[in-house]
């Protein structure tokens, strides 16, 4: 039985580190339908704005963002009632304690600080893929 895709929205402002993700997930041979938006306004739009389609199964959130900040974004996220249940995973370079506490008092599902090796990065994004698209269980198809 084949796996179905899953959509993930990447959201990253830095074009190198969306690429080694892009790749990481590529590699990963994990189905799934990648979603890029390169800032937090871009992913507020992506996720409620007018053209918004269905949720993404996944958000990758980096912290770091210009016009609207990642927990910005997750707190959007979590305060409606559409999206309050949808996996957020922050992977950021940031490693300040403050960042980290604020991501999962806001609700942060996952708090991954990017590895500076290639490889390990791969590995973490691979990783990932594999717990929040492959074994993990969502609500998605149980709302009432």
């Amino acid at each position: 039985m084949a796996t179905e895709p899953k959509t993930i929205l990447l959201v990253e402002d830095n074009a190198d580190d969306e690429q080694l993700t892009l790749r990481a997930m590529r590699q990963s041979e994990i189905p799934n339908i990648i979603r890029v938006a390169r800032d937090g306004a871009e992913a507020i739009d992506f996720l409620f704005g007018s053209t918004a389609g269905p949720l993404p199964d996944l958000v990758l959130l980096d912290l770091k963002l210009p016009k609207i900040s990642g927990l910005e974004v997750l707190q959007r996220i979590r305060s409606e009632d559409t999206s309050r249940a949808l996996p957020v995973v922050i992977l950021t370079s940031s490693d300040e304690e403050r960042d980290i506490v604020k991501s999962y008092n806001l609700g942060a599902n996952s708090y991954i600080r990017k590895p500076v090796d290639f490889d390990e990065f791969i590995d973490a994004v691979r990783q990932l893929g594999l717990y929040w698209l492959l074994m993990n269980r969502t609500r998605r198809g149980f709302e009432s």
